[in-house]
């Protein structure tokens, strides 16, 4: 059986145990890869400007393939960086700020 959770000594203090959840660290590195794309980047930056897009928007402001857009929109989606709303037919992406504030705050702490 396979275990998510890896359990390490800490030298400082013997009686300690440190335990990483290695599921939550693979969620977290995906969340990171998610942002960590020049094309994404230049997706949200957009859509920052722009306040809210829908994907036809975005492929053609962006010179994309419309599957390509919508590929790359879905990573973001899944991620928590945009958020979608329904207006009639059409689906318009904005920025999630919070999310992207959580990450930037969760980066600086990380990195101290």
């Amino acid at each position: 059986m396979h275990s998510y959770i890896l359990t390490l000594h800490d030298p400082d203090n013997p009686d300690q145990l440190v335990r990483l959840d290695l599921l939550q660290l693979k969620k977290t590195a995906i969340l990171l890869r998610a942002i960590n794309h020049k094309l994404r980047q230049e997706m949200l930056q957009w859509i920052d400007e722009k306040g809210r897009v829908t994907v036809t928007e975005l492929y053609i402001q962006l010179r994309l393939e419309q599957s390509v857009a919508s590929q790359h929109l879905a990573v973001l989606r899944k991620a928590g960086f945009v958020k979608t709303t329904r207006d009639g037919k059409f689906i318009y992406y904005s920025v999630n700020i919070e999310r992207v504030k959580a990450v930037t705050e969760f980066m600086e702490q990380l990195l101290g």
